[in-house]
């Protein structure tokens, strides 16, 4: 069966920085699109980054623009989200996920989910 399994979460200061990796099992990634999405408390899953399957294309959402850099390395099955000047606004549970069709910019279509790692920004 398909596993994704987050790491990399913890507690920062604000400004700092975090990498997440999302490794991948029971399916092989260099044929999809990978998504990051994000759950602050009390607040819906929200969409975060998403990469193209050979990593030509991102996309992402306007908030993390400029501070956040998706990416993949399809030999290890992996994806990782690169977070640089971390706001208290960023901490939430993060999970990575497939996506299994339409186009990069649509935030539909996702499917699979890990148990997520959680990210927390002090100030």
């Amino acid at each position: 069966q398909v596993q994704l399994v987050e790491s990399g979460g913890g507690l920062v200061q604000a400004g700092g920085s975090l990498r997440l990796s999302c490794a991948a099992s029971g399916l092989t990634i260099s044929s999809y699109a990978m998504g990051w999405f994000r759950q602050a408390p009390g607040k819906e899953r929200e969409f975060v980054a998403a990469i193209s399957w050979r990593g030509g294309s991102t996309y992402y959402e306007d908030s993390v623009k400029g501070r956040f850099t998706i990416s993949r390395d399809n030999a290890k099955n992996t994806v990782y989200l690169q977070m640089n000047s971390l706001r208290p606004e960023d901490t939430a549970v993060y999970y990575c996920s497939v996506k299994l069709g339409g186009p990069l910019t649509s935030t539909s279509q996702y499917s699979y989910w890990g148990q997520g790692t959680q990210v927390t920004v002090s100030s």
